[in-house]
């Protein structure tokens, strides 16, 4: 039987990271965050941003709209909730 893997350890299918925005708290121990990637067009090659809303676990309800964040992607939470806060990089002013 496989040990548990630390946080030391790599895993063999890394974790996924993403930076956004923080656009809403109204939920209890959720937040929503915009993640903007920057594609370009396959076509004409003119770079576009492509907004992805991800729901994170906020356990204390630390997070205020604006605020700059880390997530990392986890096991389900809940139907939409697949990301957890990393860490708070930026405080909205």
């Amino acid at each position: 039987m496989p040990e548990a893997a630390t946080e030391t350890e790599t895993r063999e299918n890394p974790r996924k990271v993403r930076e956004g925005l923080v656009v809403s708290n109204g939920m209890d121990k959720t937040a929503v965050v915009a993640s903007v990637d920057r594609v370009r067009h396959r076509r004409y090659a003119k770079t576009m941003q492509r907004t992805t809303k991800l729901y994170v676990h906020d356990e204390e309800n630390t997070l205020n709209v604006g605020d700059r964040v880390r997530v990392q992607e986890t096991r389900p939470l809940s139907k939409k909730k697949r990301w957890r806060i990393l860490e708070i990089l930026e405080r909205a002013r």
